[in-house]
């Protein structure tokens, strides 16, 4: 069987405003919103492949770079990294191409965004995938003491970042 091709879609890259901040987002393609979330530490060019197969199927794809990464912005405080903040990109992301709702995936680091996109804004995603990083809900206490914990002196490089 020969090997799948991929259609010849380039993808527009485009700054969008949400949430107080820009981001740069790869767009491609028409009709129902899929929204991919890149893992750490990537950018939208990870989907690259993807980005052309889901517009050759009908799909509006947005690949945003997530605050902090590539062309979008990079605030400086901590805080404006907590996943609640980035889920608020994500929505209104969806808001700013004008949908009301949007399947949203997500990879590695992108998933738990994508995760917390449908739990925090389940008016706006219809549906969620995670790639790389299950979904195992809140834990017994926060990861960072978790992990804390868990490797003591040990190099572990969520805790370093």
């Amino acid at each position: 069987m020969p090997p799948a091709i991929t259609p010849d879609i380039t993808p527009d890259l485009q700054t969008i405003e949400t949430n107080g901040i820009r981001l740069r987002v790869a767009l491609a393609g028409a009709g129902p919103l899929v929204v991919l979330i890149h893992g750490f530490p990537e950018g939208w060019y990870s989907w690259r492949h993807q980005i052309p197969a889901l517009a050759a199927a009908g799909y509006r794809v947005a690949a945003p770079d997530v605050r902090g990464y590539g062309g979008s912005d990079k605030p400086h405080a901590i805080e404006a990294y907590a996943l609640k903040t980035i889920a608020a990109d994500i929505d209104g992301l969806i808001a700013a191409l004008g949908a009301d709702r949007a399947v949203v995936v997500g990879h590695d680091w992108g998933a738990p965004i994508a995760y917390g996109t449908a739990s925090f804004h389940r008016e706006r995603v219809r549906a969620v995938a995670g790639l790389s990083a299950p979904a195992l809900g809140r834990g017994p206490m926060p990861s960072v003491q978790l992990f804390r914990n868990i490797y003591k002196d040990r190099f572990f490089y969520q805790l370093y970042f």
